[in-house]
């Protein structure tokens, strides 16, 4: 950039995990996500046949993520604009695809900027997830002498909470009396909770928050649950939302009784594999199985209200 004056003052790296946009990408990413240890051929397979239960019909393309999240930056960098004409430029940074978040933040160093915004696409602090994107960032651009500066949580931010709980009514709307809302967030290792990590503290904020808001009586009519869990020896955050649909499903037996289960996937906020395949398809079918009505929420993906909520959480973090 050689304007300067005239030039956006800021780059915000906008993080997300990433996704294979083709069958060709898959091993190349899953290799990634297992740090460089290859899939077995099987593992591979089963990875594959996920891909394919999901994939839009027509074209090439595996998953709605990718064109999800770069329909986010696109409305983030809108909603900065309209908030502070020319101080931002949004770009993509992806933990386990390209552009990663170290070729984010080498881009935006030699275009000249000396300041960087990072957001991650996700409303609930770990240091096992967010922390990493973050400190990512930090080490990409210490080199070269960038300040630096993180949105770590966003877990009960209002137009979050709002978008959730609108569809979260109009979900129960058309399901049983007797409807069960689980919210639920990808799994992360146990080990988190003995190193004090927040992340199961930030989704019950986000769940209470959502129940408070709708009217939802603890416990008896909500919970918290986890989903997606890696397939890893340590045990992992539980219960899993399968777990929790068999634990209903078992907990009265009544066939003239209808029951029903809302899951709000309030860790999630674009349609992704994690969400179309695993409660659109795995978790919808373990329901029907155990005779329980089921359905989810809907995911933030590019929402106006929700992307300016963001923005000026930049703005104000910038």
């Amino acid at each position: 950039m050689t304007d300067r004056a005239s030039s956006p003052h800021t780059a915000v790296v906008l993080m997300a995990y990433g996704t294979p946009r083709t069958r060709d990408e898959i091993l190349p990413y899953y290799t990634d996500i297992r740090r460089g240890r290859p899939p077995t051929d099987e593992q591979l397979a089963e990875l594959v046949a996920r891909y394919e239960a999901i994939a839009p019909p027509g074209g090439d393309m595996l998953s709605p993520l990718a064109a999800r999240t770069e329909a986010q930056r696109d409305a983030l960098q809108s909603a900065l604009d309209t908030i502070a004409p020319g101080e931002f430029h949004v770009v993509l940074g992806l933990k386990h695809a390209a552009p990663s978040i170290e070729t984010a933040v080498t881009d935006v160093v030699a275009a000249g900027f000396r300041r960087i915004v990072g957001l991650v696409l996700a409303p609930h602090y770990s240091g096992f997830s967010i922390g990493q994107y973050l400190d990512r960032v930090r080490a990409a651009a210490a080199p070269h002498d960038v300040e630096v500066s993180g949105i770590e949580s966003w877990a009960t931010e209002p137009a979050f909470v709002s978008f959730l709980a609108s569809d979260l009514r109009a979900r129960l709307a058309s399901m049983p009396v007797d409807t069960k809302v689980v919210f639920t967030a990808h799994s992360l290792p146990q080990r988190i909770v003995a190193a004090g990590d927040p992340y199961p503290e930030q989704l019950r904020a986000t769940a209470e928050a959502v129940a408070a808001a709708v009217g939802l009586g603890r416990w008896s009519g909500w919970s918290v649950s986890w989903q997606s869990a890696g397939r890893t020896p340590e045990p992992w955050l539980g219960p899993d939302v399968l777990q929790v649909i068999d634990d209903l499903a078992a907990s009265e037996n009544d066939a003239d009784h209808e029951r029903g289960l809302v899951v709000c996937a309030c860790g999630f906020v674009a349609d992704h594999l994690e969400v179309l395949y695993d409660l659109d398809i795995e978790a919808a079918h373990r329901a029907t199985e155990r005779g329980l009505r089921f359905a989810r929420t809907a995911c933030v993906n590019d929402d106006a209200d929700v992307m300016a909520a963001l923005a000026r959480r930049v703005v104000a973090g910038s």
